[in-house]
């Protein structure tokens, strides 16, 4: 807001928030302060946080390797946890290469990797309207161009073989387990973000089987997975040409599988 809130109004979004269950309520209160433009667009962000809409949905961005990514309903909120996704591929990577972000969603892995390696050639890709609107938002001024499509599908002919850096966080939470899932997920992300299959790796499988057609010489594939999960992952490389390695953040409770 541009005038500086009192600690008595502070302190009473913080009680708010807390009375709803948000547990880093201080946090919280600090990032609606900053974002919300006037007290009224305060007190209506505090209304749809206090009612359960997710703190990124409700400030309109997710913070993701140090970016602020435009987020809206219906678009899957990019998790801290991927930011691992994204530094394995910047290690990799170097200026000018092509990179992909597939299931991009609002293309966060993409912003995140272009940002950090400079000049590439970047593309995203989804299936959902929504999510490549957001997307655009995100990339295009990166220079990134996305595709709407269901995977490999809705790539142009020009970039088969040319691919460096193919990232994909594709749904890997088994159908059975969607009702686990926190509140958060479960009600205000739409399911085929989420969901992965029997096992979860039906979605990652179709990227995998995919890949090799895509990426140029050298390239590599890097793919988000659970870790009770990575060995099957794995394996879906090694039977599609790729050779795995899996590296682990258990900080961050991330596993990425990396294929070559």
């Amino acid at each position: 807001m541009t005038v500086f809130p009192s600690a008595r109004l502070r302190t009473t979004l913080v009680g708010r928030l807390r009375a709803a269950g948000c547990v880093f309520a201080e946090d919280e209160a600090a990032l609606l302060l900053s974002t919300a433009g006037s007290p009224a667009e305060l007190a209506a962000m505090v209304d749809r946080r206090a009612a359960g809409l997710p703190l990124e949905l409700v400030l309109g961005w997710a913070e993701f390797c140090g970016l602020r990514i435009a987020v809206e309903p219906g678009v899957f909120v990019p998790r801290r946890r991927t930011e691992f996704l994204a530094e394995q591929a910047v290690a990799l990577g170097r200026p000018g290469a092509v990179v992909l972000d597939l299931c991009c969603g609002a293309g966060a892995l993409g912003a995140a990797v272009a940002t950090a390696l400079g000049r590439v050639e970047l593309h995203a890709a989804d299936l959902q309207s929504a999510a490549c609107g957001c997307a655009r938002r995100n990339l295009g001024p990166l220079g990134g161009e996305v595709h709407q499509g269901d995977l490999y599908e809705a790539l142009p002919a020009h970039l088969r073989g040319r691919i460096d850096l193919l990232v994909a966080n594709a749904p890997y939470v088994p159908t059975d387990r969607i009702r686990l899932l926190p509140p958060e997920a479960r009600e205000h992300e739409p399911v085929l973000t989420l969901d992965g299959g029997a096992d979860g790796l039906a979605v990652q499988r179709r990227v995998i089987a995919g890949a090799r057609d895509w990426l140029a010489p050298g390239g590599h594939l890097l793919i988000e997975t659970g870790a009770h999960q990575a060995a099957d992952t794995a394996a879906a490389f090694t039977a599609h040409g790729l050779t795995p390695r899996i590296v682990n953040c258990p900080d961050r409770e991330a596993t990425v599988v990396i294929g070559s």
